[in-house]
């Protein structure tokens, strides 16, 4: 026999442990069973909608992971954020910044939500953290915070392989002066 906290371990895998009443819902968990699961022990409710299992070991970038279900199954983690994942940069950024491409309205201490087009091919995971590709990345970086950070990052990510000149040259296209130097780093060759 399945039971509540059975279906919601798959799901549960995806983000480190972690699940929305509304991913619960698709499976046929209720709220009144996540609130029992958690009264229980089988999982605790770390914010309003959001569940993490205990079985699950602790993971490094945890608040970033509740970050982007907070602000919806879309929402990636970007700008600086994105470069701590990747471990770009020496990146520390104050506050988690999260990217969703429909308007969202919600506000939360120490969360940045920018709203921007996202294709699938600018989306990827990295350490279960729904995250901006390392191209983005770079860009988005390039666009809020200037050419030092995001040269930084970008020479880095070139020298580990992360991206590759092509990729990185097609996202700084489009931004103008500001990444003409970015643009001579990344060349044209593959």
């Amino acid at each position: 026999m399945t039971t509540s906290i059975d279906v919601l371990y798959p799901l549960a895998e995806r983000r480190a442990g972690y699940v929305t009443t509304a991913q619960a819902a698709e499976v046929g968990v209720s709220r009144q069973q996540l609130s029992y699961l958690a009264r229980t022990g089988s999982l605790q409710r770390v914010a309003q909608g959001i569940y993490r299992l205990h079985r699950f070991p602790a993971q490094r970038f945890e608040d970033v992971i509740v970050a982007c279900l907070w602000a919806g199954e879309d929402a990636v983690a970007s700008h600086d954020t994105a470069l701590a994942v990747y471990d770009l940069a020496d990146a520390m950024p104050a506050v988690i910044h999260v990217s969703t491409p429909r308007p969202f309205r919600g506000q939360r201490r120490g969360i940045a939500v920018h709203t921007a087009p996202l294709g699938d091919g600018e989306r990827t995971e990295r350490a279960g953290v729904p995250v901006t590709t390392v191209e983005r990345t770079i860009a988005d970086v390039l666009a809020r915070s200037g050419e030092e950070l995001a040269r930084s990052a970008a020479e880095q990510a070139l020298e580990r392989g992360l991206v590759t000149r092509r990729r990185l040259h097609a996202a700084l296209t489009g931004h103008g002066d500001l990444a003409r130097p970015l643009l001579d780093l990344a060349g044209t060759q593959a």
